[in-house]
């Protein structure tokens, strides 16, 4: 009886996991932007989101993992799935359950392994959200809520996909000019960014040889600092141009604003590592809002990116989160300044401003533009306002019921 029992359940969870219609299809790109996005949260070379199969797991979500698939005998988010809790494994050659399989033996040469379960509104219990290194290492409590918070975030996008899907089967003209997007951007993922990622993939293969590529080592960084600096200006590029026709997707889940603190910070980490001043930061681990956690971190960091580009090194910039009246993030530097005539058109497409141009500050004037269109997605405002010696940057969002 239980027997019969379990495999009821079983078949009732794989009916659910087809019907949201992404297996054996081409990535939707938010799922790989929420493993990028993981990976670099984490400082881990590889993340994904495996959807748990029959016999197989596919990764609908990834980063740094050659495969669209792998069997579900060397799957380690098949454990996640009966338990419906983390797993962590701190170094798979000395777990029983791991050691011998053949991606731990040889590549991609897991060692350690994060999960956490992807659970949909009927609680079924999908797959998982992973992050996974090359090296043994560990993770503390604090980033093991994160990453229950990355499966949510997962879960909730999933859902919004089928429902989608299913306004399309209705000939809903919006949902059906959301999936034209979806695909462009797809097709242009695949077009550009995947044969540079290849590259980038080669690039640390010589990386590795040693003494042999010695001499070609100072043109090797180079080339995959450029290639890293293609690859984000066309994701730079495609957030700034969307069309008014092909909206930013609502938000889809509850997030710690923190959290999402955390993610901007870290993704302008190498200009961070640059200044003699560090980004001080101010916290109220309370607030929580609705939110696409990676759309979202983004934003936070257009904003923080134009503050650190426009603040010398030794002066101060700080980053803070509140929740009264509303929940907001708020961004003080102590830079040059923007000069009241050009303050009106700081958000248009494409304006920079005469000390961008004459001092040739990277960027295409497209950063202040996407941060807009992505907090007016949350249904949220930003402003930015001279300061007494500077600027502050303000994005403030609806209160979570």
């Amino acid at each position: 009886m239980e027997r019969e029992r379990r495999d009821a359940d079983e078949q009732a969870r794989l009916e659910a996991l087809r019907s949201y219609q992404v297996l054996d299809r081409a990535r939707p790109p938010v799922l790989d932007d929420l493993t990028r996005l993981a990976a670099s949260m984490f400082d881990t070379p590889m993340a994904a989101i495996s959807l748990v199969d029959r016999d197989r797991q596919w990764f609908a979500g990834r980063h740094g993992l050659a495969d669209e698939q792998t069997p579900l005998d060397v799957s380690f988010c098949r454990h996640v799935v009966p338990d419906g809790k983390p797993l962590i494994v701190p170094d798979a050659t000395r777990d029983s359950r791991f050691a011998g399989l053949s991606n731990v033996t040889g590549a991609p040469n897991i060692r350690f392994y994060a999960g956490a379960p992807i659970v949909d509104e009927d609680g079924h219990t999908l797959g998982a959200m992973c992050v996974i290194d090359d090296r043994p290492r560990d993770i503390d409590e604090r980033q093991v809520r994160n990453l229950v918070t990355f499966a949510g975030q997962a879960s909730t996008h999933l859902a919004a996909i089928r429902n989608r899907l299913r306004m399309a089967d209705l000939g809903d003209e919006l949902a059906r000019a959301s999936q034209r997007e979806d695909d462009l951007v797809a097709s242009i993922t695949h077009e550009l960014r995947t044969p540079v990622a290849s590259i980038q993939g080669y690039l640390e293969i010589l990386g590795d040889q040693g003494a042999d590529l010695a001499p070609y080592r100072r043109l090797i960084e180079p080339i995959r600092r450029n290639g890293e600096r293609l690859v984000s200006m066309v994701d730079h590029l495609l957030a700034g141009t969307r069309p008014d026709e092909a909206p930013l997707p609502d938000p889809v889940g509850t997030v710690a604003l923190d959290t999402v603190v955390d993610a901007a910070v870290h993704t302008c980490r190498p200009l961070i590592a640059l200044r003699s001043e560090t980004v001080r930061m101010h916290r109220d681990g309370a607030v929580q809002v609705r939110a696409d956690l990676a759309r979202l971190a983004d934003a936070i960091a257009q904003l923080l990116r134009n503050a650190l580009l426009f603040t010398p090194s030794d002066r101060p910039i700080t980053i803070g989160t509140g929740s009264r009246p509303q929940p907001h993030v708020t961004i003080t530097d102590t830079g040059i300044g923007i000069p009241d005539d050009e303050l009106p058109y700081v958000f248009d497409r494409f304006y920079r401003g005469r000390y961008a141009r004459e001092q040739a500050v990277p960027g295409v004037g497209l950063g202040l533009t996407i941060a807009r269109n992505i907090i007016q997605a949350h249904h949220g405002t930003v402003t930015v306002s001279p300061a007494p010696t500077g600027t502050v940057a303000r994005v403030t969002l609806p209160a979570c019921a």
